[in-house]
């Protein structure tokens, strides 16, 4: 198996607001390190799993996962607008594999996505010029249809059998978490207005993304200075999960176990995107012995980020 996996967060905030130097420092060095080793490994295809912020995908209609033949990044805070580098013809293969498994799968010919996937590209090789992606959407926030953690799982398993026939050097992005509960609104939100923007697929303008930029920001302020009514971070929820995807078949089977409730509870409400990792390592064949080539954490509530990096690669 000629495969390797990637799991790391992402923060619109990135860039924007300011951390002390040592924690950018830490970072940045970090994330280096995974654009080194992944530019070693040399992917010939990147399987790229990753959430949505209300930019492409909306409550008229919410799918848990979604496959994009084609793919465009709205550009949204510091990350790069434009086309993704899809594998058009792998995408319809996969979703076909997927049906013909009975894993139901959403297909999405012009799929638009966020920072949640353009981020980790930008990151890792400056931009949208990447290896061909196969992009795979997984709703993170809006319930019920937000996807439990054995089906996420099952979805990276199939994924795997699928990449069992196909030749290419592979690497599996979760792109998303860990813990953190961002300024992300509901349905239960008071406002109608508010409702309405996150139910009807509407293109915003520049002053609204602008609006939007500012709120964010601010909000991760004033996590930062302790001064907000957000939900902390959770370093021991996000060490156990990094540990849990470091781990075996077992490990993962284990972390299947935890309540959905405990979640939102004890990471956040938008600690489900911390499921994109688990789907994209669980694509990872069970019986190939792996390294841990590199594991990296830290709380950043500037960033509203319990940021994690953990690269996993076959025992040569």
């Amino acid at each position: 198996m000629n495969r390797a996996f990637l799991g790391m967060s992402h923060s619109p905030l990135m860039g924007l607001n300011p951390v002390e130097p040592a924690v950018e420092r830490g970072l940045h060095a970090a994330i280096d390190q995974a654009r080194t080793l992944v530019h070693e490994f040399d992917p010939e295809l990147v399987v790229l799993i990753a959430p949505d912020h209300y930019n492409g995908f909306f409550n008229e209609l919410m799918p848990p996962f979604c496959i994009g033949t084609q793919a465009r990044s709205v550009g949204d805070y510091l990350t790069p607008a434009g086309d993704l580098n899809v594998d058009d013809n792998m995408a319809l293969a996969l979703a076909k594999y997927l049906m013909d498994r009975d894993f139901d799968i959403a297909v999405s010919r012009r799929m638009l996505v966020d920072h949640g996937f353009a981020q980790a590209l930008q990151l890792l090789w400056g931009g949208l010029e990447t290896p061909p992606v196969l992009p795979i959407f997984l709703n993170a926030v809006a319930q019920p249809g937000i996807p439990r953690l054995r089906r996420c799982r099952a979805l990276g398993q199939e994924v795997g059998r699928f990449l069992d026939g196909i030749p290419h050097r592979t690497l599996l992005i979760g792109s998303g978490g860990l813990s953190h509960e961002p300024p992300v609104p509901t349905l239960s939100h008071p406002d109608p207005a508010v409702r309405e923007r996150i139910t009807v697929k509407v293109e915003p303008s520049q002053a609204d993304r602008d609006a939007k930029t500012q709120r964010v920001k601010a909000a991760g302020q004033a996590l930062a200075a302790g001064d907000s009514t957000m939900k902390p971070l959770n370093p021991q929820w996000d060490g156990r999960w990094i540990d849990s995807l470091a781990g075996g078949a077992a490990a993962l089977d284990a972390l299947c176990e935890m309540s959905e409730e405990s979640i939102e509870a004890e990471a956040g409400l938008s600690a489900h995107e911390s499921k994109s990792w688990l789907v994209a390592r669980s694509a990872l064949a069970p019986d190939v012995e792996l390294t841990c080539s590199l594991r990296h954490y830290q709380a950043i509530p500037e960033y509203i980020a319990g940021f994690g990096v953990l690269l996993l690669q076959p025992t040569h």
